[in-house]
């Protein structure tokens, strides 16, 4: 049973990431997710219902438009199989793999990740993260840290938060991580001036609110260590130019969602460090 819903969850997120590549194409652009139908954008031809389904589509069609021939982007092919993997690993990590299923997680935690998912691609392909994205989703995470009960924000949390009720400690937890996490890339942003990009300063403040303090500090240090290697990485090899600006947001996308799965983890192990 374990093993059909972890496919199922993954089929699943191929399904959800056929959507979000509609979103990282339309959202920049400024036009509905809904109107007009997908479309080729070589051509205009609209997309068949047969040549939509996930991953087998791209790979039956050879990556061209069943019209035109025009080449379909391989951002399009990996968005899919990145979300189905992504869908199946969380149905694993908190239902299968936890002593006790954590159903709640599972649910806010597929949301972020779908929201991460479509700021990594709009930034990686137009160095954008948008305000209609961040401050929607802050005012979401605001209302989902009074109203749902998330005990997993509350395990890192210090001592002082942990002695107030629940609603009032998850509230401050999360105010005070979007906080954190604004002022922790606003210093960078402002010293080095065009090192940092605004919206990356925003979206650590969004980070922030959903991951909750500490938990935070996990998130932006991640972003910082695992970007630096591989913009070292893609110097080495030429592929960028010293000077040419490398997109933060996806970093920040993958260590938020790192964070999500395994922030509690990771902190406890650092901290069993310095004993």
């Amino acid at each position: 049973m374990d093993i059909a819903l972890i496919i199922l969850f993954t089929l699943l997120g191929t399904i959800v990431g056929s959507f979000l590549n509609v979103c990282i194409d339309r959202l920049p652009v400024k036009k509905s997710l809904l109107r007009p139908p997908s479309y080729c954008d070589a051509c205009q031809r609209r997309i068949a219902i047969k040549d939509l389904i996930p991953l087998f589509s791209f790979l039956w069609l050879r990556r061209r438009c069943r019209y035109c021939g025009a080449l379909i982007p391989w951002r399009v092919f990996w968005v899919e199989v990145g979300t189905g993997i992504l869908f199946g690993f969380i149905y694993w990590y908190l239902m299968v793999h936890p002593a006790s299923p954590e159903t709640v997680q599972l649910v806010v935690t597929i949301f972020y990740s779908c929201v991460f998912v479509v700021i990594f691609g709009i930034d990686l392909k137009h160095q954008l993260i948008l305000n209609r994205i961040v401050y929607p989703i802050a005012l979401i995470a605001l209302v989902l840290d009074i109203a749902l009960n998330q005990p997993w924000i509350l395990e890192s949390a210090p001592g002082a938060f942990q002695s107030m009720p629940d609603v009032a400690a998850r509230t401050v937890i999360g105010i005070t991580g979007g906080a954190t996490g604004f002022v922790l890339l606003l210093i960078p942003a402002l010293v080095f001036r065009g090192g940092m990009g605004w919206g990356d300063v925003k979206m650590a403040g969004l980070i922030g609110l959903v991951v909750g303090f500490p938990l935070v500090f996990v998130s932006i240090l991640g972003a910082i260590i695992v970007g630096g290697l591989i913009a070292v990485v893609l110097l080495i090899t030429r592929v960028k130019k010293r000077g040419e600006a490398i997109p933060f947001g996806p970093f920040l996308s993958l260590a938020a969602i790192a964070t999500l799965l395994f922030g509690n983890e990771i902190l406890s192990w650092y901290l069993g460090l310095f004993p």
